[in-house]
Formats: C-alpha cells, structure tokens, sequence
C-alpha cells in the first residue's frame, strides 16, 4: 500500500510541475504588462524552476523510504511552500512591490506597508514548509542497510 501511495504522490507532483510548465509559457507573455516587469520575469523564472524540481522530485518520490503520515506531509508542505512563494512573486510584480522581502528582484519596487505585509504573509509561511519537506525527503532518501553480502530495503 505504501509503494502505491508513493507512486501516486510521484504522479501528482509531475502533473503539477508540467502545470506549472503551461502557467509559465502563458505567463510569459504578460510579463511586460506587470506593474513590476522585472518582478514578472522572476515569476516566470520561478515557475519554470519549480516545475523543473517538481517533475525531477515526482520521479524519485516511489522511491522515499517514508511511512505514510511522513510522506504525506512532506508531499502537501512541498506542494504549499512552492505555490506560496510563486504566488507571493505573482502578487509583488501584480502590485510594483516587494522591496521589503524580495529586494533584488523587486529592483527598487515597494509597495505601501499594506501591500508588503500581504506578500510577507503569503510568502513566509512557504520557508518552514519547504524546509520540513525537503527534510522528510532527504530523510526518505537515506541508503539501504547492507547485513552480510544481502542488501536490505
């Protein structure tokens, strides 16, 4: 049952890297109509990269050594920390802001103290999240165990 919960996780990370491979072809071309372009340029940036390690990570995730609480909270934090920081780019370039916590992209744009509060709080959250899940993953990752000349899974 695990190895089927494991592939199906896999499955959905791939789909929704390749999702997030069409929002950034389309995406693109709106880029210079973004309150902040440079900003729309990291979005597309960001989304290609993201969908990238999503597919990448679809593909290994079968093979975590994780049990079934574990895997599933590495999967849906890794799935929150993505889309959260995404969106928090989308809405700084939507806005012409995010000095505050995405200077250099940002280039010099900041919004009022309203608009950088809403990005910090939709952006933040997405650290702990990430963190936690490529932990697990990384965790899910360790080695087999080699007992004799017999390795064991």
């Amino acid at each position: 049952m695990t190895a089927t919960r494991l592939a199906v996780q896999g499955r959905r990370l791939i789909q929704i890297g390749v999702t997030l491979f069409l929002f950034t072809s389309f995406q693109g071309f709106a880029v210079p109509y973004f309150a902040s372009p440079n900003l729309g340029r990291s979005v597309h940036t960001l989304s290609g990269f993201t969908g990238v390690l999503l597919v990448a990570l679809g593909l290994v995730w079968p093979k975590l050594k994780l049990a079934s609480m574990p895997s599933r909270l590495a999967f849906w934090f890794l799935i929150y920390s993505a889309l959260a920081t995404i969106a928090g780019f989308v809405i700084a370039a939507l806005l012409g802001a995010g000095g505050s916590i995405m200077p250099i992209a940002a280039a010099g744009a900041r919004g009022s103290d309203a608009q950088e509060m809403l990005i910090q709080l939709v952006t933040y959250p997405a650290a702990p999240t990430g963190i936690i899940a490529f932990s697990l993953i990384f965790w899910g990752l360790r080695g087999s165990r080699v007992r004799g000349n017999a390795v064991e899974d």
